[in-house]
């Protein structure tokens, strides 16, 4: 059966404004996933799920046309990512068109590349379908050693005496990096909500798992970005 990527991609971000299109490096943020995605060739529907008439614009000058916007009841600050996912295949299948693989892309994942989608996807084809997939990338210190700060400063450990635990004693853990999730469709069915338990994982390179966001975070991800492009464009 056919494979979509959605990309959730609604108007009114808070914390950065437009982020889904605002300017990275001279490009539209969401230009850099949409590319990737093409270029992966995995795809036999990309669809950007928005309510918003400036990112359809945006969206479909870069060659990607939005059939369908989505309701406002979907685009609040507290809607989650799996009615929109829901919804949006429900819409499809009143089109007479199913899925059965189903990819969610963050549109703000500049540092996305055609073989993550493919070696992910060949990971959870490896596991049979039977579980959703996960981005993931290794913390830079270990977990144990987290602290909670409080407003006057002083700071309490998570895991009390672990800070005289030495790194190469203590296990990886790891952070769901966000850039995309893979479902089988079954795994979105009304009668079987999502749960955080039962991912595989595909591994992210640090230097490529940067979650954007804030204005912090945009300016960083854009001194990595071309510091990366820079790097590349040496070694041709």
């Amino acid at each position: 059966m056919a494979t979509i990527a959605i990309l959730p991609a609604r108007s009114g971000s808070k914390r950065i404004k437009n982020k889904n299109i605002i300017d990275f490096c001279g490009t539209p943020m969401i230009a850099y996933a949409l590319d990737a995605i093409s270029k992966s060739q995995l795809f036999d529907k990309i669809h950007v799920s928005t309510d918003s008439v400036e990112i359809k614009n945006i969206v479909e000058s870069l060659g990607y046309p939005v059939e369908f916007m989505r309701p406002p009841e979907l685009a609040g600050d507290i809607v989650g990512t799996i009615p929109v996912l829901q919804w949006v295949l429900k819409e499809y299948l009143s089109k007479n068109k199913t899925f059965e693989h189903v990819f969610n892309i963050m549109p703000a994942a500049p540092f996305l590349k055609p073989d993550d989608l493919t070696g992910a996807f060949e990971l959870y084809l490896k596991h049979n379908k039977k579980h959703p997939l996960h981005v993931v990338s290794e913390f830079p210190v270990p977990i144990e050693w987290a602290y909670r700060r409080k407003d006057n400063g002083t700071i309490n450990p998570i895991d009390p005496g672990a800070y005289a635990i030495r790194s190469q004693d203590l296990e990886k853990a790891y952070y769901e990096t966000g850039p995309f999730s893979i479902f089988n469709v079954t795994h979105l069915s009304d009668d079987d909500p999502v749960t955080d338990e039962g991912f595989i994982s595909y591994v992210l390179p640090k230097d490529r798992a940067i979650d954007i966001d804030d204005y912090q975070d945009l300016k960083f991800a854009e001194k990595l970005f071309l510091g990366q492009q820079m790097m590349e464009d040496g070694q041709q």
